[in-house]
């Protein structure tokens, strides 16, 4: 492995281990005893509104999958799909149904605009 790809790869596990921080810290703030309705309503928008970034955190997440899912079809050996379909089916998932099902808890916990 040269020298370039492993501070490539050293790089992404960083930011992976800062994701995942990150990601704890949501956690752990989603499982404080008085988190209510209304705030879990907030926290789950936060994750899927159009914030920083652009779509929030799930349609970020959707489209690192989406730019792997095009790297992996300019390199795959075969060209056949096998690597870059798969990505390409997760990111739409993320997007599609589990962005739905966010919207559509966070209604059921509290309306927006509701007060």
């Amino acid at each position: 492995m040269t020298g370039q790809r492993r501070t490539r790869i050293e790089r992404v596990r960083a930011a992976a281990g800062i994701a995942a921080l990150a990601l704890q810290q949501i956690e752990d703030d989603l499982s404080a005893d008085d988190v209510d309705q209304e705030e879990l309503a907030a926290i789950l928008r936060e994750l899927i509104e159009d914030t920083d970034p652009p779509g929030g955190f799930i349609a970020a997440v959707a489209q690192l999958l989406t730019a792997a899912a095009r790297r992996a079809e300019q390199i795959e050996p075969d060209r056949d799909g096998d690597a870059s379909c798969p990505l390409d089916e997760a990111a739409a998932l993320l997007t599609d149904d589990a962005g739905q099902r966010l919207i559509w808890a966070a209604r059921a916990l509290h309306p927006q605009g509701a007060s």
